[in-house]
């Protein structure tokens, strides 16, 4: 140990002699400054690099060399500063500084004899030999590794990529590295006191140590090795070798000056070759893949990253989240709850509009069945007209046919008479039946006039001294149709006829003719009107008058014009009484709407 520290302060005093002997000679020389990455400490790298810069001096007498040596950190901040013209580093420190600072690469260091710039930098795994369990890389998996540094290029980043690549990673815990710092040979000793399973060291290592006698030969083996035809075991892709770049600033004749006396030096007093520039675009594949430097900033896109940086703002979110899905969860539970109660409201209320359907459709019927039952007395005159005729005819047959006297001619004529009169019975009938018959609502587009007409007949024919209908008609030719119930329709007719009937013969005007206009609303619906001249109505009657059970008849109900009304309204339209503009009386007004499309037949509804 006194030995090898004699040597390197022995080497370090020759280099600061000559550089002493020869500064008288180059004051007016440009100096070249040089930045030489220290990864064992100044001293050591003082030791390592003087002969190299003592050729180099001796290859450029224009020029005075200014080494500094530096640490990772130094490095980098003096080629931010400007203050070195050349660098020499290892490949990952030499990528992180092209990538952030544009050095350029002009030479690559060969290590062994034979090698290309390219491949030159490997690492080996190596383990005792009686570790017989471990064999693989994949073996590592829960041991532990030594390594000098985990900044070391060649002594650690290399044989981490390899291991991640074989499925074991230290980041996840599945090695536990222990660096021992330099020099490498301090790997070994963490092997051989038992403090580490294996250790990272830089290819060639173990076969130099083992020809220098320093190591037994066989005691360790490299683990996964590759490239059987390379003259050292390594258990990883080899890589480019250590760098000499210029800095960004450096002039490039400067750096061509350099790079002739670089490549020109003798390897026996330099102790080293250089070659041309190698391609380091490995290198930057594997720091991509560890992401370190230059591509640490991936890590800052990786979910374990954002987690750390953002874990209080990811857990507000969350708590956010749970308090919205706790408030989702009541929300629907309250909803579920008012559906359920909305749902039965709803049925509860479908169930008392169908009984109010119902009991509506039941209070039309007795509506019809009232006023049949006001014409009743009338139904009996109507068809003993047509069975009066047909008796006599029948009578007078039998008398002809007695007396000898019957012909064809008359008994064609009676028969004729008396299929007439049948007929007409058969339609006072059918059209009462059809009047009181109880049935569900249908709609049907029918002509108005035709329903309106339908209704006076029906009218005139159950009542024997029924007064002349009038029937105005002042519906344009295309703007007939309605879509309505018929019998519905025939009922408010009815009912309002019935109704002017009553109070004409109140006023002793039962003859008087009455007047039904049917005309366009304002509204562009149908308006029918039936005027009556009957004693008319106070405005207070006026406005009772469509109130149940409002009446001004002894023996009315006070039903049907209520009733007429909500017909009126279930087919969208309005029912209202006003007085006439002149003369006496009362004036019952039917509005309804028109329908889209005219009637397909203008037979008179039943």
């Amino acid at each position: 140990m006194r030995r090898r520290h004699f040597r390197t302060t022995f080497s370090s005093v020759r280099l600061a002699a000559f550089l002493l002997l020869w500064l008288p000679l180059a004051v007016a020389a440009a100096d070249i400054r040089i930045g030489v990455l220290a990864w064992q400490g100044e001293e050591s790298a003082a030791a390592e690099w003087q002969p190299l810069l003592a050729s180099l001096q001796g290859s450029l007498p224009g020029h005075r060399l200014q080494p500094s040596y530096l640490d990772l950190g130094g490095m980098e901040n003096a080629v931010a500063a400007g203050r070195v013209d050349f660098v020499v580093t290892n490949p990952g420190n030499y990528v992180a500084l092209e990538a952030l600072y544009g050095v350029t690469r002009i030479a690559t260091q060969i290590i062994e004899a034979g090698q290309d710039s390219a491949h030159t930098v490997g690492s080996a795994v190596i383990v005792r030999d009686d570790r017989h369990a471990l064999k693989r890389l994949e073996d590592l998996k829960g041991q532990r590794l030594a390594a000098v540094s985990p900044d070391a290029f060649g002594g650690y980043q290399v044989v981490w990529a390899e291991l991640k690549r074989h499925g074991v990673d230290p980041e996840d815990g599945d090695i536990t590295p222990v660096f021992t710092g330099f020099p490498m040979t301090r790997v070994i000793e963490a092997l051989e006191n038992g403090s580490a399973d294996a250790g990272a060291i830089r290819s060639c290592l173990l076969e130099r140590l083992e020809r220098e006698g320093r190591v037994p030969a066989g005691r360790y083996r490299v683990l996964s090795p590759q490239g059987a035809e390379r003259p050292c075991k390594s258990s990883s892709p080899v890589y480019p070798g250590w760098a000499f770049a210029a800095a960004p600033k450096t002039s490039p004749g400067l750096a061509r000056e350099v790079l002739i006396a670089l490549l020109g030096l003798p390897a026996e007093r330099t102790g080293q070759t250089w070659g041309v520039p190698a391609d380091y675009h490995p290198v930057h594949g594997m720091l991509r893949e560890l992401q370190i430097t230059p591509y640490d900033f991936l890590r800052e896109h990786r979910l374990e990253a954002q987690i750390r940086r953002y874990w209080p703002l990811a857990a507000a979110l969350a708590m956010l989240l749970a308090c919205w899905l706790a408030y989702t969860l009541r929300v629907e539970v309250l909803v579920q709850r008012r559906t359920r109660e909305l749902s039965a409201a709803l049925a509860a209320r479908d169930q008392l509009a169908e009984s109010i359907q119902a009991h509506r459709q039941q209070m039309e019927h007795l509506s019809r069945l009232s006023i049949l039952g006001e014409l009743s007395g009338t139904l009996a005159h109507e068809l003993n007209q047509p069975l009066a005729t047909i008796s006599n005819y029948a009578l007078g047959l039998a008398r002809r046919l007695d007396n000898g006297t019957l012909s064809s001619a008359a008994t064609a004529q009676a028969a004729a008479e008396i299929a007439s009169e049948s007929e007409r019975a058969a339609g006072i009938l059918a059209g009462i039946r059809a009047f009181a018959r109880k049935r569900t609502r249908i709609r049907e587009t029918v002509d108005l006039p035709t329903l309106i007409d339908g209704a006076v007949r029906l009218f005139r024919g159950m009542i024997h001294d029924a007064p002349q209908v009038d029937v105005i008609d002042r519906l344009p030719a295309d703007r007939r149709a309605v879509e309505v119930d018929p019998l519905q329709i025939q009922q408010v007719l009815l009912n309002l006829l019935k109704n002017g009937l009553d109070a004409q013969r109140s006023a002793r005007r039962s003859g008087h003719p009455m007047t039904i206009t049917v005309e366009i609303a304002a509204d562009d619906g149908a308006r029918i009107s039936v005027r009556d001249h009957g004693t008319g109505m106070s405005g207070e009657e006026q406005s009772r008058l469509f109130e149940p059970f409002f009446t001004t008849k002894a023996d009315g109900m006070g039903l049907g014009l209520s009733i007429s009304r909500s017909i009126a309204e279930a087919h969208g339209g309005t029912l209202d009484a006003l007085a006439p503009d002149a003369g006496p009386g009362l004036v019952l007004r039917l509005q309804i709407p028109l329908a889209a499309t005219a009637p397909e037949t203008d037979e008179p509804a039943q």
